[in-house]
């Protein structure tokens, strides 16, 4: 659509701007290979996490966009270091002493200590492979054991020896002194324990291909740098793996991004033009602390997904990605609300708005309509208030607001229904705390209550949200204290939904009940 690809030519949104950067390495001329190449890395030291899919993500919406600009071919992979050491065993899987046993191996080399797979490391990228298939990911997925066993990495690797000197001056220049005595930009693999060794290099003979150094107990070997013998320490083998696969785009975490000149550097040692790069902020547990594959904080992927839908996960990932975002549970009901406030505002914008909403970067050109009648939010707290233990039990109370709505018309809306149940149920029913109210709240909520009962318009949501107004707007400075006493006296939470549109959902007689019940001192068990 030539519209479309106008507007992504001033289109302000991330993924076009990185798309552009991208085309304009090809304004003279495609690419050789035929294609434009992305990447995204991944160490398989512990289980998927959210970060990880993340990565694809974000990838992945530069690469649509990329194709809203151009009719190059490209292509994304997606590589695991799964040759890597071991070098610590993550704390939250089983078999923790025969992990341990493991230490230094390849990833590939240590047994799967949930059984199911030839290593570790097979078992992390298979769970990495579903996930990515669960959301349709077209990728190329490549294991770094693979390539370097196959010979696939060994034009890159005689490369590297043959300029070793100069790509260690480039990498003794970011190390410590004592780092630099023993610093080869070659691991060997022990021909006996299997281990990834970190020792100097005694000798490095590009005429032979080889290497030679000592084991831990002084025994020499000469090995071959080829055929999956050494795997290059990981600075290197970032600029060696962009120089042999000839990547044009790859994005990681700001904990990299001190290392890109470096990555840069040896791309270009090997004769290969540097990708354009994208550093994000990391991503944060609700104790504002890293979120980390080995010490399993924040949440899984799976987590997600059972809570909301995959769209309100890619949703979060497009969100400021250079701004630092606590990942935590609490931000999921806000997330579903925003990805459809983004849906419903899609269709009534101008191809340029269209490319800067959110939801074009998840579908592409085909954006669905939104069928969400009612906001997640509303919906946990209609969960709370009835004590919803199941789909129907909210089902009950949406037909009487919306009678033409169903779970086969409204499948999004169904779909929320059941993610309510089960949020409310696991975060918000255990931290329900209500409290009395003070002279002046029960003043007012008397009054709410009599003028409900008085009501006898029909369920609208701005009717009732002006009765709410009126019975707080002389009593309260400011208004918001009113609501916050509602949410907390009535719904035993700090924040809520709009008041008004809660009522008419959940009824006008459900809802004197409730503050009878609330005013009787039936919520407060202290």
């Amino acid at each position: 659509m030539p519209e479309m690809r106008e507007a992504g030519l001033t289109s302000k949104s991330w993924p076009f701007e990185e798309a552009r950067r991208v085309l304009k390495r090809y304004q003279n001329a495609p690419p050789e290979k035929g294609h434009v190449l992305f990447e995204t890395g991944y160490g398989p030291s512990g289980l998927p996490h959210i970060g990880t899919f993340g990565e694809v993500a974000r990838t992945s919406m530069v690469m649509r966009a990329f194709r809203e600009l151009s009719d190059i071919p490209c292509k994304l992979i997606c590589f695991s270091d799964d040759l890597d050491g071991m070098r610590k065993v993550p704390k939250n899987i089983p078999n923790q002493k025969m992990l341990e046993e493991n230490l230094q191996k390849p990833l590939t080399s240590v047994p799967d200590p949930f059984e199911k797979y030839e290593s570790f490391g097979q078992h992390n990228n298979e769970l990495l492979k579903k996930f990515l298939n669960t959301f349709n990911f077209q990728y190329d997925f490549i294991s770094a054991t693979e390539f370097y066993r196959s010979g696939k990495f060994d034009n890159i690797l005689i490369k590297a020896l043959e300029n070793y000197d100069e790509i260690m001056a480039v990498m003794l220049k970011s190390l410590r002194d004592e780092r630099r005595e023993t610093y080869s930009i070659f691991l060997p693999i022990h021909p006996e324990t299997g281990r990834v060794l970190y020792v100097p290099i005694y000798d490095v003979n590009s005429d032979e291909g080889t290497i030679t150094f000592k084991d831990d107990n002084s025994k020499e070997w000469t090995l071959p740098v080829t055929g999956g013998n050494v795997k290059l320490q990981w600075k290197p083998d970032f600029g060696a793996r962009w120089a042999a696969l000839g990547i044009d785009f790859e994005m990681y975490g700001k904990d990299h991004s001190t290392n890109t000149p470096i990555y840069d550097k040896i791309c270009r040692i090997l004769g290969h033009r540097p990708p354009e790069h994208f550093t994000y902020e990391l991503f944060l547990d609700e104790n504002g602390q890293k979120i980390s594959k080995t010490s399993g904080n924040g949440v899984a992927i799976e987590e997600w997904l059972k809570y909301a839908s995959s769209e309100s996960l890619s949703y979060f990932m497009y969100q400021k990605p250079k701004t630092a975002k606590r990942l935590h549970f609490e931000i999921i009901p806000k997330m579903v609300d925003e990805y459809h406030q983004q849906l419903r505002a899609y269709s009534g914008q101008d191809f340029l708005g269209k490319l800067n909403n959110p939801v074009w970067h998840i579908h592409g050109n085909s954006v669905p309509n939104s069928h969400m009648a009612i906001p997640f939010s509303m919906l946990l707290n209609l969960a709370s208030v009835s004590g919803a233990e199941e789909k129907g039990t909210l089902w009950g109370f949406i037909k009487r607001y919306q009678s033409e709505a169903s779970p086969e018309t409204h499948p999004d809306l169904d779909q929320a229904v059941g993610f309510a149940v089960a949020f409310y149920n696991d975060f918000v029913k255990p931290k329900k705390i209500y409290r009395e109210a003070d002279e002046l709240e029960r003043e007012a909520i008397i009054d709410l209550r009599n003028k409900l009962s008085d009501y006898e318009g029909d369920l609208d949501a701005e009717s009732l949200q002006s009765i709410v107004f009126s019975c707080g707007r002389e009593r309260f400075d400011p208004l918001r204290k009113w609501f916050q006493a509602l949410y907390e006296i009535l719904l035993g939470a700090s924040q809520g939904p709009r008041f008004g549109g809660f009522i008419a959902l959940y009824g006008i007689e459900e809802t004197i009940a409730l503050i009878d019940s609330a005013l009787d001192g039936q919520f407060c068990t202290n």
